[in-house]
């Protein structure tokens, strides 16, 4: 049983994580769950906050956002759907594209939005067919909203696009790399804990899906040959058949892949920093979101591998599926839910669900790095410490905390003898005093503090960090309360490298840190990924045995 016990009474914290969730949340999540010995959540003998995590297939609304307590985490972040819904998608990487250039952003096909578009792309595809000597793209229909490949049409002449809906039309990836003559593609796994500061993982482990049809230009229709879609393939005649090369079924692991490619002498390790820098630049392109604390985004990318070995951004998944089809999913999805429980980062103070300060009820928002360096780590574990935030909160704001301490939460779990003696505990009317009798911090100074760097990025490890200069926004006058976010390591107060099978991939080198501190420089994180992307330049050519991106049975 996942239990919190450490420097408490025992009798009082032998208390397991509670989990809560939504309709129709798949099967693994609660099996994954209860593995870990949690126990779910029961609205009828429990009050309303007395649970450790939320789980839902829709977005959360912004009031569940506001209201999060600290030993809470939600498992959507707001406004995630910027990114997931295929024109919002195209729109922001068409921004980007113009802002910093196609060099680094020709990594998803050009995107007409229908019927909006539909001008633009009728001179596009009149122009192409003008063209001597040029053969005539084949193109993909897209609705905008729509998964599991749902309504996909892939054409090749303009009198067989119909549409009754929002879609986006983009050329056809008619090159895409073959194993034994059949298509892929990856569903890559990527955790955003955070997007302001920008905190990325990705999943070393994965699913690598095949069409279950041989590729065949000559017959468009075909969607096993063309689509990769587990829910289409397993209803196609040859699911369940073997298919030369690729075994039963339609799924491989990344490990298997990668495995495969490296028979045939390719830079697999190039290949994934190609693929890593794909999900930074396409989630640069919608940073940043609404603010918010304690939650974190599972998206599931799709990329395409060319017979180049140029992968390609097909689009990004909302909530990506976790149902079981076939063997390969539990081993990858069962994993990749354990490790997603470990980079939500519980704390021994988490299991008794109750505000660590006595009669606070406010929710909090999210303290940037920089707010959260060694004088964090001087306080005791998970605990909350209130601080001086913003001109809006007021004396008569104390005043009401105060009021609401009087005989609210139960005390918190009495600290061991030895840790008492040699930190007293105090009182929250001592901290709130100590909070209203804080002097200001000049302007000079709060302008010196905001280029300071980071504990253990070059100032004295003697010297506490100083407070960053935060703007507040209305929606945030009331939150007076904040703590270190969940996914920083104890350790040096930065975003913890690796976690199980998931590899932090951004923030990636020390300037790229400091640009996301107090905001995100996109500018300053372009700047960085170029020269990111001129390392990675291959000194040779792939090395591809039987060539033409067709990778034989070995």
């Amino acid at each position: 049983m996942e239990v919190m016990a450490d420097d408490y009474d025992t009798r009082d914290i032998l208390r397991p994580l509670v989990f809560r969730l939504h309709e129709n949340v798949p099967a693994i999540v609660r099996e994954v769950l209860l593995e870990r010995g949690w126990t779910e959540f029961d609205k009828k003998e429990q009050d309303d906050a007395d649970w450790n995590l939320y789980w839902r297939n829709s977005p959360f609304r912004m009031t569940d956002h506001h209201s999060i307590k600290p030993w809470q985490r939600l498992n959507h972040y707001p406004e995630a759907v910027q990114i997931t819904r295929k024109d919002y998608l195209a729109r922001h990487l068409k921004r980007m594209k113009g802002a910093y250039g196609s060099a680094l952003y020709e990594f998803s096909p050009v995107a007409f939005i229908m019927p909006n578009d539909y001008i633009k792309f009728i001179a596009e595809y009149s122009k192409e067919r003008q063209s001597i000597g040029r053969r005539p793209s084949y193109w993909i229909c897209k609705p905008v909203d729509l998964s599991r490949g749902r309504g996909i049409l892939i054409f090749q002449d303009i009198k067989d696009l119909v549409y009754d809906c929002t879609v986006i039309v983009q050329k056809y990836i008619s090159n895409p790399l073959l194993i034994s003559g059949y298509k892929l593609d990856l569903r890559l796994y990527v955790c955003v804990t955070s997007f302001c500061p920008l905190t990325i993982y990705t999943y070393e482990e994965g699913l690598v899906r095949f069409a279950t049809e041989k590729f065949d230009l000559s017959s468009l229709d075909n969607v096993c040959a063309h689509l990769t879609n587990t829910s289409i393939n397993k209803c196609g005649a040859s699911y369940k058949k073997y298919k030369e090369g690729i075994g039963c079924g339609c799924k491989w692991t990344f490990s298997k892949f990668r495995s495969y490619l490296r028979i045939f002498g390719v830079d697999d390790m190039l290949l994934w920093q190609k693929i890593n820098n794909i999900v930074i630049l396409t989630l640069l392109a919608v940073t940043p979101l609404p603010v918010a604390s304690n939650c974190f985004e599972l998206f599931g990318f799709d990329i395409l591998i060319d017979d180049k070995f140029k992968p390609w951004l097909l689009e990004v998944n909302y909530n990506p599926a976790l149902c079981l089809d076939c063997s390969i999913d539990d081993t990858v999805k069962r994993k990749l839910l354990h490790d997603i429980v470990e980079l939500l980062n519980y704390k021994q103070i988490d299991a008794f669900r109750r505000n660590q300060v006595a009669g606070t009820k406010a929710g909090r928002r999210q303290v940037p790095w920089s707010t959260a360096g060694e004088s964090a780590a001087r306080e005791a574990p998970g605990l909350l410490t209130c601080r001086k935030v913003a001109k809006c909160t007021s004396a008569s704001s104390i005043q009401s905390d105060l009021q609401a301490a009087k005989g609210s939460i139960p005390k918190v779990a009495t600290l061991t003898k030895k840790t008492a003696r040699a930190h007293p505990r105090k009182t929250l009317t001592s901290q709130l005093r100590e909070k209203m009798s804080m002097p200001k911090i000049p302007s000079q100074a709060k302008s010196e503090a905001k280029h300071k760097q980071l504990p253990g990025a070059g100032h004295s490890p003697h010297k506490p960090a100083q407070l960053s200069h935060w703007l507040p926004t209305p929606d945030f006058c009331n939150y007076k309360l904040t703590t270190r976010p969940y996914f920083l390591s104890d350790k040096d107060q930065r975003p913890i490298p690796r976690v199980g099978d998931f590899v932090l991939i951004f923030p990636f080198n020390e300037a790229a840190l400091q640009a996301s501190r107090d905001g995100t420089d996109v500018k300053s994180i372009i700047k960085e990924i170029k020269k990111l992307v001129s390392k990675q330049l291959p000194s040779k050519q792939q090395n591809t045995k039987k060539g033409g991106g067709y990778l034989t049975s070995v």
